[in-house]
């Protein structure tokens, strides 16, 4: 009898086993990680400490020791289009970012893939975590439309507290240019207000953990999106930070950039004999004023403040999931989403009026409420040390971003990969992990987009030595810069200002810095990859650029046509009005004037 029991009991407790383990997949519990993407904005490759920087970053050194680094890992070299491929998977000429909508030529505009939008066609990864039993959340920038059917909660997200356009200021609510008539904040897809301590850094963290709190009880796994406004213009952060770098810019740009290109070839981030190109658009440190040097130093130790500023918000982040028994369980994936950024809105005429109607450049102010800053194309240069570029163009300094992952079970600790990644293997790598199948051009009964991207999982934990094989062609364009990956090389072309509009051929795995063209050398490499490339073009409906294209005089033109324009409209009717008023006046006070010349008859 009593084995009779024992075998009911175990034949029961089996059953239990089953169904707990069944129910545990099906309801999205701890069976699955958390996961957490953190993207910065406009950091530069070595403007992380664990990447060779100066500025101090533990806490995502601290990411890094517990994790992977990526030093040769790529996105697109403005954000939007970046933002769109890491959701999705998808080339962002099939999601609709083929440009972004303040870069877009008017050419463009309406054609397939240039939305300057996401489709509805590119599934994205909080929906497909949303609906395998996942919490999913974003906060701070979303750039990805925001009309009411393009916001978060239209795109897999419960909870959302987001920045709709390119930016805005970090210490009010008011846009940082006139691309926009204000500030777009949404909170669940409702425009939103921001509280009067706000630092955007902070802000982002403190909603992201209210969101994770909020849920907690329930024991599902969640996924949280944190966009963070740093280091995106205005460069602004809190003066104890700032105070930290008071004199450790004082060398200038040239010495910067070549001891973070030392620091990263003694990291192995790079080889040892990586050698740099010289930009023109990077100035002679040595001819400028004592009053000039103190000053542009100065704005480079604000930008360092403001990395560390989030830094410092991330270690919170990090720390609310230790002290609540989550932090064992979540993968993070840090990235910045492209090169730094070189624009000096000071040197654009009209952006430069604007700015003095409506910020200081005081050298004590900067970095405070109401300043503005910008590091420009010098020290972005320097930021994307060793490489070549910077935001907005094709070059390594625009594309070459640093990646960090961690928290994978049986993952690689403290270690580096220098094989080539792209943004758009981030969607099925998070997949893989949290045990779910990706789509392939089919999701819930409709045909949506195919992901391109591969997982990296494998190399994360040790089974392969690299994502893609060496005979896969990667394609790139954005506003006519354009690349071409293929094993260790890299087939490129940069419009002007920066480029000659030409192709170059560069070994990327040893040539990172992009100096010696190797076309000459191997034509047949050469013409094979510009076949691969005329092929993606093809395939992934690439238009060619208008004649004179320059994506700062299309973002002016866009806020002639978006801001001014429907500004007059608005002001049409007050200003007939006025101008009826003041002729009638004119009219009434020149006939008072006539009567009273009129001679009286005797």
């Amino acid at each position: 009898m009593k084995n009779k029991i024992s075998v009911v009991c175990r034949i029961t407790l089996l059953i239990f086993s089953v169904g707990m383990f069944s129910f545990s997949h099906a309801t999205g519990t701890k069976a699955q990680p958390n996961i957490v993407i953190l993207v910065a904005d406009d950091w530069g490759f070595s403007d992380v400490g664990a990447f060779g920087s100066e500025i101090a970053t533990p806490n995502i050194d601290n990411l890094a020791k517990q994790g992977l680094k990526f030093s040769n890992f790529h996105v697109a070299a403005s954000c939007s289009p970046t933002r769109a491929m890491l959701l999705t998977g998808v080339d962002n000429h099939r999601n609709g970012m083929g440009n972004m909508p303040e870069t877009m030529p008017f050419e463009h505009q309406g054609k397939p893939g240039y939305k300057g939008t996401l489709n509805d066609d590119a599934v994205t990864l909080a929906t497909m975590l949303k609906d395998n039993g996942y919490h999913t959340y974003i906060t701070g920038k979303w750039h990805l439309g925001k009309e009411p059917g393009e916001l978060p909660p239209q795109r897999g997200f419960e909870r959302s507290f987001i920045q709709a356009d390119s930016g805005s200021d970090n210490w009010e609510n008011r846009p940082y240019i006139f691309l926009y008539d204000k500030a777009y904040w949404f909170e669940q897809g409702k425009p939103a207000t921001l509280p009067e301590d706000y630092y955007s850094s902070k802000f982002i963290v403190d909603k992201a953990i209210d969101y994770i709190a909020t849920d907690k009880k329930n024991g599902k796994p969640f996924f949280a999106y944190l966009g963070f406004q740093a280091n995106h213009i205005p460069v602004q952060a809190p003066r104890s930070f700032i105070d930290k770098y008071q004199g450790v810019y004082k060398d200038g740009w040239t010495a910067l950039r070549t001891a973070r290109r030392n620091r990263a070839a003694e990291m192995g981030l790079i080889p040892k004999d990586t050698e740099m190109v010289t930009m023109a658009s990077t100035a002679n440190w040595d001819t400028l004023s004592p009053e000039q040097k103190k000053y542009d130093a100065r704005r480079m130790e604000v930008y360092a403040a403001m990395a560390e500023a989030m830094d410092y918000h991330v270690g919170r982040f990090v720390e609310h999931l230790k002290q609540t028994g989550e932090f064992d369980n979540t993968v993070f994936v840090f990235l910045s989403d492209n090169g730094a950024e070189p624009t000096d809105p000071y040197k654009i005429l009209s952006v430069k009026l604007w700015l003095y109607m409506n910020y200081t450049n005081d050298f004590d102010r900067l970095g405070d409420k109401g300043a503005y800053d910008a590091i420009g194309p010098s020290w972005a240069s320097a930021a994307a040390s060793p490489l070549s570029t910077y935001k907005f163009f094709a070059g390594e300094g625009g594309l070459r971003t640093p990646l960090i992952i961690s928290g994978v079970p049986n993952m690689k600790k403290d270690q580096i990969s220098s094989t080539f990644a792209h943004v758009t293997d981030i969607v099925p790598t998070l997949l893989d992990i949290a045990g779910i199948k990706p789509h392939d051009d089919h999701y819930q009964g409709k045909t949506v987009e195919p992901m391109v991207g591969n997982s990296m999982l494998p190399l994360l934990q040790g089974k392969s030595m690299r994502v893609h094989s060496a005979d896969q062609a990667i394609g790139y364009e954005l506003s006519g810069n354009a690349a071409l990956f293929k094993g260790d090389y890299k087939l490129l072309k940069n419009l002007g200002p920066v480029g000659d509009s030409q192709w170059h051929l560069y070994n990327i795995a040893n040539d990172p810095g992009e100096v010696h063209d190797l076309q000459q050398g191997m034509p047949q490499l050469f013409q094979s990859m510009k076949n691969d490339y005329d092929n993606y073009a093809r395939a992934n409906h690439v238009l060619p650029m208008p004649a004179g294209y320059n994506y700062i005089t299309q973002g002016q033109l866009y806020a002639v046509h978006h801001v001014l324009i429907p500004k007059l409209k608005a002001s049409l009717p007050k200003i007939l009005f006025g101008l009826f008023v003041l002729i009638s006046g004119l009219f009434l006070i020149r006939r008072r004037k006539r009567n009273t010349t009129i001679p009286k008859k005797s």
